[in-house]
C-alpha cells in the first residue's frame, strides 16, 4: 500500500526501509528529509505524536490554544499520516507493550547511571583515600573531624627502626711524642662510643634511609626493628650534601612505608614524627608543617627543608614524618635550638629529595648532580647597588673554576647570576640549587648582569666532581 516508510521495531528500534519503487512516486530529495524527521518526531516527541495521530484518526478536534500538528511537527506529521500502517503500528506497540518499553527505557539507562556512580565513587576514593590523596589537608577521609592517628601510626611505625653506631677510639694520657715512643711504651686506652638515631624502611628489600649524621665514622652499625629484631646494617652510601645516608639490612618479611607522591606538602598539614627520642624506644609526636622550603641554615650544602613543630629531639634524627595517612613525607634531620633541647622548631628533608638521593645511591653508589663550576654569594643591597641592579636579587659570581662550564661559556669573576633559561634566580643559593638539581649534559641560558649590561650565556652542565660532596 506504500512504498517508503518507517518500521518500529517491537523492541522500540526505529529502521528504515526502502523497497523498490517507482521514481515518479518518490524522489530522494523527499525520502531523506522524510525518514529524518520522522525519527526525531518519535524519538522526541513520541506521546504526543501518537496523541495527534489518534486524534486526526478518530476526528477529533484539539483545543484551540494547543498548537496544530503542523506548526509542531512540521511536514513531518503529514508523512506520517500517509505513511499507511506507521501510526498504527506506533499505536499497536505502545498499548500493548507499556511494561517492556517502560523495562526497557529502565533498562537503557540504568548502565549509564551506575556507570557514573562507580566511576564517581573511584575518583573520590583515589583523591580522599587512594594513591592521589592530598598529603593530610584533611583530618579525616572527607574532611571531617578525627579523634585519632591510630591508624597511620600502625601503618609507618612498623618500619621505623632504631639505629645504633658503635666507634672505637684510642687514646693516651700524654701527647703523641714520636721519639718518646721509641723508648718507652705508654699504656693505650680504648673505649667505645656509641650513637643513637632512626631509620626508615622505605622497600620491602631491605633499604633503610636515615641521616648521614647518625651513622657518620661509625664502625659498627646496627638497626633494630620494631619487631624485635637486629640486624647489621650495610652502607649503600651517603651523600653530606642533603645529609642523608642508604643502609640495607638482610631480613626476608620486612615492613616498609612508601615515600608519598602526593607532591609538595602545605604550611598547615597536620604531621607526624616517629623516632626512638633519647634512647627511650619507639615515640610519637604531632604538629603541624610550620613552613617549606627552607634554606640558609648551615645544616647541609643543599638545603630545601620542610619546617615543623612537631616534636624531635635526640635519637630521632632519620626517622619518619609522616602525613595523617601514613605515608612518608619527610626524613627527620635537624632541630633549631640554642641549648641542644626541643624548642618547637624541627626539620625535615622532603620525600622527593630523598627519593632521587636513594635512586642515585642505589645506581651509582653517589648522587649525580649538575655542575657548573662557579662560586657565587648573594646579592646584598649594597652590591646591588654598585652593580646598578635596582633590587637586591641573584648571586655574585665570586669564583669561576678554570676548564669548568661556565669558564668554557664565558662567565668570569664579578658577574652577577638573575636568571637561569630567562627565569628569575631570588639568589646565589637558589641559583645552584638549580643547577644542581639539572641533568648532566643539558644545555641551559644563564642571564647575567656584566658592566651595568645584561648579557646571555649558553652552557653545557657538567657533573658535579664526587670530592666535591664528601
Amino acid at each position: 500500500k506504500y512504498q517508503h516508510g518507517v518500521s518500529l521495531l517491537d523492541y522500540g528500534c526505529i529502521q528504515q526501509r526502502l523497497v523498490r519503487c517507482h521514481a515518479s512516486d518518490y524522489s530522494l530529495d523527499r525520502l531523506t528529509p522524510f525518514h529524518l524527521q520522522a525519527i526525531w518526531a518519535v524519538v522526541s516527541k513520541f506521546l504526543r505524536l501518537q496523541q495527534l495521530v489518534e486524534c486526526h484518526q478518530h476526528g477529533i478536534t484539539l483545543d484551540h490554544d494547543w498548537r496544530s500538528p503542523e506548526e509542531e511537527f512540521g511536514g513531518c506529521y503529514a508523512l506520517l499520516l500517509n505513511a499507511g500502517p506507521l501510526p498504527a503500528r506506533l499505536r499497536a506497540v505502545y498499548t500493548s507493550r507499556p511494561r517492556a518499553s517502560l523495562m526497557k527505557a529502565l533498562r537503557f539507562f540504568a548502565w549509564p547511571i551506575l556507570a557514573g556512580i562507580l566511576v564517581g565513587a573511584a575518583v573520590l576514593w583515589w583523591y580522599e583515600a587512594g594513591p592521589g590523596a592530598a598529603t593530610g589537608r584533611f583530618a579525616g577521609p572527607f574532611g571531617g573531624r578525627i579523634d585519632s592517628y591510630a591508624a597511620a601510626v600502625s601503618k609507618a611505625a612498623p618500619a621505623v627502626v632504631n639505629i645504633y653506631t658503635t666507634q672505637t677510639v684510642t687514646r693516651t694520657d700524654q701527647l703523641d711524642d714520636p721519639l718518646f715512643d721509641r723508648f718507652v711504651e705508654r699504656p693505650r686506652r680504648e673505649r667505645l662510643l656509641s650513637s643513637l638515631g632512626s631509620g626508615v624502611l622505605v622497600s620491602n628489600d631491605g633499604y633503610v634511609l636515615t641521616s648521614n649524621h647518625v651513622i657518620q665514622g661509625g664502625d659498627e652499625i646496627i638497626a633494630a626493628l620494631a619487631d624485635g629484631r637486629e640486624a647489621v646494617a650495610e652502607v649503600v652510601g651517603t651523600d653530606p650534601e642533603t645529609d642523608l645516608a642508604l643502609l640495607h639490612i638482610a631480613l626476608d618479611q620486612l615492613p616498609s612505608v612508601r615515600l608519598s607522591k602526593a607532591g609538595p606538602v602545605q604550611v598547615g598539614d597536620v604531621v607526624l614524627a616517629i623516632g626512638n627520642p633519647l634512647g627511650v624506644g619507639s615515640s610519637v609526636s604531632m604538629g603541624i608543617v610550620s613552613a617549606t622550603g627552607r634554606s640558609h641554615l648551615g645544616i647541609a650544602t643543599f638545603e630545601n627543608f620542610i619546617q615543623t613543630d612537631a616534636a624531635i629531639n635526640r635519637g630521632n634524627s632519620g626517622g619518619a614524618l609522616i602525613d595523617t595517612r601514613g605515608n612518608l613525607i619527610g626524613i627527620n634531620t635537624a632541630i633549631l635550638s640554642s641549648d641542644g633541647s626541643w624548642q618547637g622548631i624541627g626539620f625535615a628533608t622532603p620525600a622527593s629529595v630523598a627519593r632521587e638521593v636513594m635512586d642515585d645511591l642505589i645506581a651509582h653508589g653517589r648522587v649525580i648532580r649538575g655542575w657548573l663550576g662557579v662560586t657565587a654569594q648573594d646579592v646584598t643591597p649594597g652590591l646591588a647597588a654598585t652593580f646598578g641592579l635596582e633590587e637586591a636579587r641573584g648571586g655574585l659570581v665570586s669564583e669561576v673554576v678554570s676548564g669548568g662550564p661556565a669558564w668554557t661559556a664565558g662567565l668570569r669573576a664579578g658577574d652577577v647570576l638573575v636568571g637561569i633559561n630567562d627565569e628569575p634566580v631570588r639568589d646565589g643559593y637558589e641559583a645552584m640549587n638549580i643547577i644542581a638539581g639539572t641533568k648532566p649534559g643539558t644545555e641551559v641560558t644563564l642571564n647575567v648582569i656584566r658592566n651595568h649590561e645584561e648579557k646571555s650565556f649558553t652552557v653545557d652542565i657538567g657533573t658535579r666532581p664526587a670530592k666535591l660532596t664528601k
